[in-house]
């Protein structure tokens, strides 16, 4: 499981526009998860929310990690991450061939 921490910068007006989401999204292009944001940030910009408890695949070894705003949807800058896999000893593991 991972915890995935987002800055997100937006324009937001008050209730009527304002970014509601990100995204967690792995490389193959499945939703992973999705953090709804339940009020505007017009004093709070740019803003931190915090998403945990993503599983991630062990065939995937990045995510994109992109916002959603009420009025336009998905858009703006999105951010690819690696992933690195983690074995039980805390030593960085790579997907076998296959798994």
């Amino acid at each position: 499981m991972c915890q995935f921490t987002v800055t997100v910068k937006h324009d937001d007006t008050g209730w009527d526009h304002y970014a509601n989401r990100f995204e967690i999204i792995g490389a193959d292009g499945k939703l992973l998860t999705t953090r709804i944001l339940r009020h505007p940030h017009v004093e709070e910009q740019p803003f931190t929310r915090s998403q945990g408890r993503v599983r991630i695949p062990h065939d995937i070894d990045s995510v994109e990690i992109r916002a959603g705003d009420l009025v336009h949807g998905l858009g703006g800058a999105a951010v690819t991450l690696a992933v690195p896999h983690v074995q039980a000893a805390g030593r960085e593991q790579k997907p076998a061939a296959g798994e």
